[in-house]
């Protein structure tokens, strides 16, 4: 695999990137910040430049003029930063990681699954095993490094770490550990110290984010088996409800709006929570379910009211449903795919498929509205894409192309 960039273009791309630190952007809802309206889509992309980075599902993320890529070359987990302008490659870390999927995941290869995070000068990632590493961002050092082996009985779930890690106030926060035997973990983030565990479950392949419910500053997640939320700052648990999928498959982020909190999973219908003070106690009470959207790895993204996504229905079917009475407004023809990112900016939606397609599509409407539909090759898709202002970042089977709007 070759780890030159092949030049595609014969100018340098300026700075136009705004920051997109982490998984489904700065501030994990999939909102494409300073992203302005467009009239005009270029009939094709045109690659600015391609790199080979390795194979795997983590996504790209973007600090200033560098990009960073998670990603397995052999039986190496690979970090390594490249210039954003031309895909130059600034620096390149590595460690020992062999792994062995299961047999139900084969077909996915060894990952890495997880979108690192950066934050306070450092990267942040969660290996498919179970590695958690701190590199510094700007020479690629390895700062720190906890591993969970023989503090779980397994280092991670049966189809590898998928969650995504968060940093917030000083502190990484990673679900560790494996089926029935984990905890959802604050580690401090300058020196890997643990400032505070919840032991209450297993991790699932769901994502954590911060959100403000009723008053009370908290992390949202689904661990194996429930929808929770915990204090952020000291992880006491706050209020969960039960929530299970066919095959341990909870991988859906959960959605937050004002006090509401929607959620999903594999073969469970598009459901939403109003989490609401009684007394001295949060409780989480159902609001809505839709039967005819179910999210089985896609996460929506809120945008006016309005929950954009993908079903897995009619195998693979966009829908729009709103966000206070989950009334279904419209719903795609189906075979869109296996799976989809999907991201808002600039009045639009941008839905990357697992087939490779890029579609951008109106926002609104009574009906489902593709205004332009970019094929982008054969090699799957799975990494979410960044959106630039003049273009779209996105990792398929091994290589990470920028592609020019």
């Amino acid at each position: 695999m070759s780890r030159v960039p092949l030049l595609l273009a014969l100018v340098t791309l300026p700075a136009v990137a705004a920051d997109w630190p982490q998984w489904r952007g700065p501030a994990r809802d999939g909102h494409i910040p300073g992203l302005e309206a467009r009239e005009y889509w270029p009939a094709a992309l045109q690659a600015a430049w391609k790199v080979g980075v390795g194979i795997g599902y983590a996504s790209p993320v973007v600090v200033g003029e560098q990009v960073f890529v998670f990603s397995r070359e052999g039986e190496e987990e690979v970090v390594q930063s490249l210039d954003l302008a031309s895909g130059r490659r600034l620096w390149r870390a590595s460690y020992p990681a062999p792994y062995t999927m299961s047999a139900g995941a084969v077909g996915h290869g060894k990952g890495p699954k997880s979108t690192p995070v950066v934050a306070e000068g450092r990267i942040f990632t969660f290996g498919i095993s179970g590695t958690l590493s701190c590199f510094d961002a700007k020479s690629g050092r390895l700062v720190w490094r906890q591993e969970f082996r023989g503090q779980f009985r397994e280092a991670s779930p049966l189809y590898g770490v998928a969650m995504s890690p968060l940093v917030d106030r000083g502190l990484l926060l990673a679900h560790v550990g494996g089926s029935g035997d984990g905890a959802l973990t604050a580690f401090d983030a300058a020196t890997g110290a643990v400032r505070w565990a919840w032991k209450g479950d297993g991790p699932a392949y769901a994502s954590p984010v911060i959100a403000e419910i009723s008053g009370v500053r908290q992390i949202v997640t689904i661990s194996e088996s429930n929808l929770v939320g915990l204090a952020a700052g000291t992880g006491e648990l706050l209020w969960q409800m039960p929530f299970t999928t066919p095959y341990v498959q909870n991988a859906v982020t959960p959605v937050i709006s004002g006090d509401t909190v929607v959620y999903s999973g594999l073969d469970h219908p598009l459901r939403a929570a109003r989490v609401v003070r009684r007394g001295a106690a949060l409780k989480p009470e159902p609001l809505w379910e839709n039967a005819d959207v179910t999210a089985y790895m896609s996460t929506p993204v809120l945008v006016g009211g309005r929950l954009y996504g993908l079903s897995q229905r009619k195998k693979g079917q966009f829908f729009s449903v709103d966000a206070a009475t989950g009334v279904t407004q419209w719903l795609s023809p189906g075979r869109a795919g296996d799976n989809a990112a999907v991201l808002a900016g600039g009045g639009m939606l941008f839905l990357l498929t697992s087939d490779a397609e890029l579609i951008v599509a109106a926002q609104g409407g009574r009906a489902f509205e593709a205004v332009k539909r970019y094929d982008l090759g054969t090699s799957p898709t799975w990494a979410h894409p960044v959106v630039l202002s003049q273009g779209v970042l996105v990792k398929d089977a091994d290589s990470l192309t920028f592609l020019r709007f």
